[in-house]
């Protein structure tokens, strides 16, 4: 059944699904802000507000509303991501009422006290120490810098740690103020709900929220990359990681679903945020290049829809005791395949139902229903969600060829090397 949609006088975008698979809810509220709308001196500053959103308002002080989730039985969770901020609750249908009141106070009621802005600073800071911890984060963060010179995009989530130690109460206020407002947001459901009835509770939970002021237009546009760019990552441990990067469209371009399935043939596919699926690698080319003939321990492929040109990622552990160089020429060798010979006919059929399979996987509970309907509006539309597989399926040996020749290029590379500091020879 196709999503219902509707636009509230004070903006709010309102998005219903029909789904009667179980007796059951999923209610996410999207904010359009993430990285893309952060720069230097406030960069993981949305993440941040999402951390303050969860610390309570007059109505629902902090953690009450977690409690009144959890004793229905359901879920309560929020995510912010390069394009979006959002929060949702998944619960039985006949306490729908109970998300709509906590996401809508919370849309209009948040408060920022110095106290709380104080506690949760440290908490954002221990999260940013925590990843530093992480080889392949400390990889792909720098990564990132690289191959975006300009693009908000060069930044994670977390954000850097001088501007966790300088943001201020009125720069988080400011953010909220200017960002988490009805006229910047989409509220998706999805479940054993009917149309009419479920955007007409919805409308009066949110209807009277004032809209708020025109968002800031992000200006960024990320220059075409002029030749090869390396980075080099020394760090603690024993072993060492390739992360290589190319810019691609953003998900509304006609490439995008050659890519994903260009994807699954090089490297088994990937799900995306939420139900990532259960689908092995281990048929792709690149398993069977480098992890059956020892380059690699693992390798794994990513392709993200995004509002603005991403970064299409292939990651790798070395084996012990080999060459970070070796295992990169080998990726090379099957990347020139892709670009000199056409697939068969049987490999793009397995692709494309590779391809298939791992959608399948990200949106057969309610809750990724819903999270889907949100998501594709933040980057595109639900026509977008609803005509993916028909997208999957008109992809041609051609199609793979052409994109492999047009972003897989030596120009449009970044690579990366996280070194093991602490091998011993």
């Amino acid at each position: 059944m196709s999503p219902f949609s509707r636009i509230l006088d004070n903006g709010l975008q309102v998005l219903a699904l029909e789904c009667r698979t179980a007796p059951v809810a999923s209610l996410w509220v999207w904010y359009r802000v993430g990285v893309r709308n952060e720069y230097p001196g406030i960069t993981g500053i949305s993440h941040w507000v999402e951390h303050m959103l969860f610390k309570g308002t007059e109505r629902w002080s902090a953690g009450a509303a977690d409690q009144a989730i959890a004793r229905v039985g359901g879920i309560f969770n929020g995510l912010t991501w390069y394009d979006f901020t959002t929060f949702y609750e998944t619960l039985a249908v006949d306490q729908l009422a109970l998300a709509l009141d906590i996401e809508s106070d919370r849309m209009r009621g948040t408060t920022f006290t110095p106290e709380a802005v104080t506690a949760e600073r440290t908490v954002v800071i221990s999260e940013r120490q925590g990843h530093e911890n992480s080889p392949s984060f400390l990889l792909s963060e720098e990564v990132n810098a690289a191959a975006f010179r300009v693009h908000p995009y060069g930044h994670e989530t977390i954000g850097h740690l001088c501007d966790l130690l300088a943001i201020t109460r009125d720069d988080l206020q400011r953010h909220h103020d200017t960002y988490y407002t009805p006229n910047n947001a989409v509220v998706a459901v999805a479940g054993d709900v009917q149309h009419p009835e479920v955007t007409e509770r919805i409308a009066e939970a949110f209807g009277d929220i004032p809209s708020g002021p025109t968002v800031p237009e992000v200006r960024a546009v990320e220059p075409s990359q002029r030749g090869p760019r390396r980075v080099v990552v020394h760090g603690a441990g024993e072993t060492d990681y390739v992360e290589i990067v190319y810019h691609v469209p953003p998900a509304t371009h006609p490439d995008f679903h050659p890519l994903t399935v260009l994807n699954a043939i090089l490297a088994g596919g990937s799900g995306f945020l939420v139900g990532r699926g259960h689908i092995t690698n281990h048929t792709s080319r690149l398993y069977g290049t480098l992890v059956d003939r020892e380059y690699a321990v693992d390798i794994h492929g990513s392709l993200a829809p995004t509002l603005d040109p991403g970064l299409y990622r292939l990651s790798a552990t070395v084996w012990p005791g080999q060459r970070q160089e070796a295992l990169e020429e080998a990726v090379d060798n099957q990347l020139e395949r892709l670009q000199e010979t056409l697939v068969s006919a049987a490999e793009l059929t397995k692709a494309q139902q590779q391809a298939r399979a791992m959608f399948a996987y990200a949106s057969e509970s309610i809750s990724n229903q819903a999270f889907w309907l949100g998501f594709s509006n933040i980057f595109a539309d639900d026509v977008w969600f609803s005509t993916y597989l028909e997208s999957i399926a008109a992809v041609t040996p051609e199609d793979i060829c052409r994109v492999a020749q047009t972003y897989l290029v030596p120009n449009n590379r970044t690579t990366g090397w996280y070194v093991g500091d602490g091998k011993t020879d």
